[in-house]
């Protein structure tokens, strides 16, 4: 194997580790053991400690003393600051989206909405396991990052987000009511913003949006960081 093919190896690995966790199968806290990795991947144990090498450079793992490579749990101070940063991008994002979302994407945001909102409901229910409202979540952001017509700040925008398992954001929501119900009803003043286009509205409406579910998002984590790793 060239060393080409084994970068490529490493990089798609990482990938694949990167994608589990960002999705929740592998969860925070939870131990990244070399052996099991390799074995369910089918590979040998060195590309597996590469990989987890350069998820540990992105921070999204630690080496933590008698446990080794484990999922990362996020500091709040982190998200608080990370959030404070994606508002005013998204802000942004919002103000030049107001002239450029058609009728066909206002509509798929409704329906996007909507449906994140009735498999929250359903989740807290018990009735989905499936954490599919953190994919709806990030669709609904991500169509306004689209149509911000910057695809610099689109990059921006979605290395902000994979700092952060996207999983939590669907938890967040399925098991706090109050923020389910003010993320769905923000999500539509935000639409009705974009419909009237008014630029200032739908700049302001996405900033407070964001930093209040950085604040949901931090005290979860808070709620957490002490626990994880007992038990």
């Amino acid at each position: 194997m060239t060393t080409t093919d084994g970068n490529a190896l490493v990089d798609d690995l990482a990938a694949r580790i990167r994608a589990k966790i960002m999705s929740g199968e592998i969860p925070i806290g939870a131990p990244l053991r070399q052996a099991d990795l390799a074995a369910q991947f089918g590979i040998s144990r060195t590309p597996v400690r590469e990989a987890l090498r350069q998820l540990q450079t992105g921070g999204l793992i630690e080496v933590v003393p008698n446990r080794g490579a484990v999922v990362r749990v996020p500091v709040p101070w982190e998200v608080r600051e990370a959030y404070e940063v994606r508002a005013e991008l998204e802000s942004l994002a919002a103000r030049r989206a107001v002239d450029r979302l058609d009728d066909a994407t206002i509509t798929q945001l409704r329906s996007v909405n909507q449906a994140m909102y009735e498999r929250s409901l359903a989740a807290a229910d018990g009735e989905q396991p499936k954490q599919r409202e953190g994919v709806d979540n990030d669709q609904f952001h991500g169509l306004i990052y689209q149509a911000s017509g910057n695809i610099r700040l689109t990059r921006m925008l979605v290395e902000i987000n994979d700092a952060f398992p996207r999983n939590v954001s669907a938890l967040v929501l399925r098991e706090n009511s109050r923020h389910r119900e003010e993320n769905f009803r923000e999500h539509e003043e935000l639409i009705e913003a974009f419909v009237s286009g008014d630029h200032e509205r739908a700049a302001g409406l996405m900033r407070d949006h964001v930093l209040r579910a950085g604040e949901h998002l931090a005290h979860w984590y808070e709620r957490r960081s002490s626990t994880v790793f007992t038990g």
